[in-house]
């Protein structure tokens, strides 16, 4: 395994900061990014109903605007990946930013639905690409003990989003209109453009590139394959309960609609919190420490059935589900890049962006299953034991993985 906790670090060559010398340029880079990116994938949820107003279609077609966001991320990522493979990581790095600007630039002048659609799905390919990137960078800016905090402090930029950008845009939205919304990721995402031409460094190697034909080889990999499976079901099994969480707060718990929204800015604060705490444990032995947080989340999520009912002690347990939920998010990108590192070098990238497609395929799933409980007999009630299932499903693939690659 030590071998194995070392491997990052070959991927590429910038200046590494020592530890207790603070974050380096590079990762603010990454993180300020990331703040926009995942800003724009959950802030249009908050602007649907503004939306279909506008554009005359129904709320339910409006949520098309989520899935096909998440399509773009799951398809579009790992293909685009693939074909930029030997583009230095700067400049591919700067052209996912103008292709995020792009698309969003799209999305305020969209006329129609459809043009909204197609806008929204071409800016999902940006997603994909640069967390997968990005998570192949992050760990080489830092010293070998710190990769997967690295990772979540680029991450961080994402659960930032969720307690700031989101609540903002959704504001922006409902006050001067959704175009207003998606001009102002615009902006964010020129920052994050400028923060990348600025401060990452100009000479970072992609590493190994190999054929595309050798790149596909992941897909027949089964120590990754299985990693992503753990993502998608792991990470997605939070997702049952979480897309319906405003509803079962609000008609289970007995919170007013108001109140809701305080709630969540509470949990998006136990997903930052959860998201630093987990880099921090996952440093040194990312499939061991998943596996303990697989468990704990399971439990988290089975006790909220039980507490959902009760203000207080939901409150309580919905916090802890906040953070465990994004405490996995680092190891599974650090372990991910490892295998792909250890069998098939070269390939880190792909891998990476193909983890990233998971985690979104991981929200669907949860989503949709989500919906089928909610509307089966067993109401909204039971969508966390459900989604406790899913995610010691992925507890017990994160054992098989560790036992094969130990």
């Amino acid at each position: 395994m030590q071998q194995v906790q070392t491997e990052v670090a070959a991927v590429a060559l910038p200046s590494k900061t020592p530890a207790g010398k603070g974050i380096p340029p590079a990762l603010w880079a990454l993180t300020i990014s990331a703040f926009a990116i995942g800003t724009t994938e959950f802030v249009a949820v908050g602007i649907l109903p503004t939306i279909a107003e506008s554009l005359n279609v129904s709320v339910s077609a409006s949520g098309l605007l989520v899935s096909i966001y998440a399509l773009g991320v799951a398809v579009g990522g790992p293909i685009l990946t693939v074909l930029t493979s030997k583009v230095p990581r700067k400049p591919l790095l700067v052209s996912l930013m103008l292709l995020f600007v792009a698309g969003h630039i799209a999305s305020a002048l969209a006329p129609d639905f459809l043009s909204l659609l197609t806008a929204r799905f071409i800016s999902g390919f940006a997603h994909a690409v640069f967390f997968g990137v990005g998570a192949t960078i992050a760990p080489t800016l830092v010293a070998p003990d710190k990769k997967a905090s690295a990772i979540a402090i680029m991450f961080a930029g994402l659960t930032i989003a969720i307690i700031v950008g989101v609540p903002l845009g959704t504001f922006i939205g409902q006050h001067f209109g959704w175009r207003a919304t998606f001009g102002g990721v615009a902006i964010l995402g020129l920052i994050g453009l400028a923060a990348t031409w600025a401060l990452v460094p100009d000479k970072i190697s992609a590493g190994p590139v190999l054929p595309l034909k050798e790149q596909l080889k992941v897909l027949r990999n089964a120590d990754v394959m299985i990693v992503l499976a753990i993502t998608a079901f792991g990470y997605g099994g939070t997702f049952v309960v979480f897309t319906y969480l405003a509803s079962l707060l609000e008609h289970i718990t007995g919170f007013s609609a108001s109140s809701v929204g305080l709630l969540l800015l509470v949990y998006g604060v136990a997903i930052a919190l959860g998201n630093m705490w987990g880099g921090k444990v996952s440093n040194h032995n990312p499939a061991k420490v998943l596996t303990r947080m697989f468990v704990a989340q399971a439990a988290a999520l089975v006790l909220f059935t039980f507490t959902a009912p009760f203000q207080v002690p939901a409150v309580v347990t919905l916090f802890l589900i906040g953070g465990l939920s994004f405490a996995t998010v680092p190891g599974l990108q650090l372990y991910v890049v490892q295998l792909a590192q250890k069998y098939l070098p070269g390939t880190e990238g792909i891998a990476s962006s193909l983890n990233i497609s998971a985690f979104n395929l991981g929200i669907a799933i949860g989503a949709y299953v989500g919906g089928i409980v909610v509307d089966s007999p067993l109401g909204l009630v039971s969508t966390p034991w459900v989604g406790a299932l899913f995610v010691l499903l992925g507890a017990g693939l994160t054992v098989w993985s560790y036992r094969r690659n130990r």
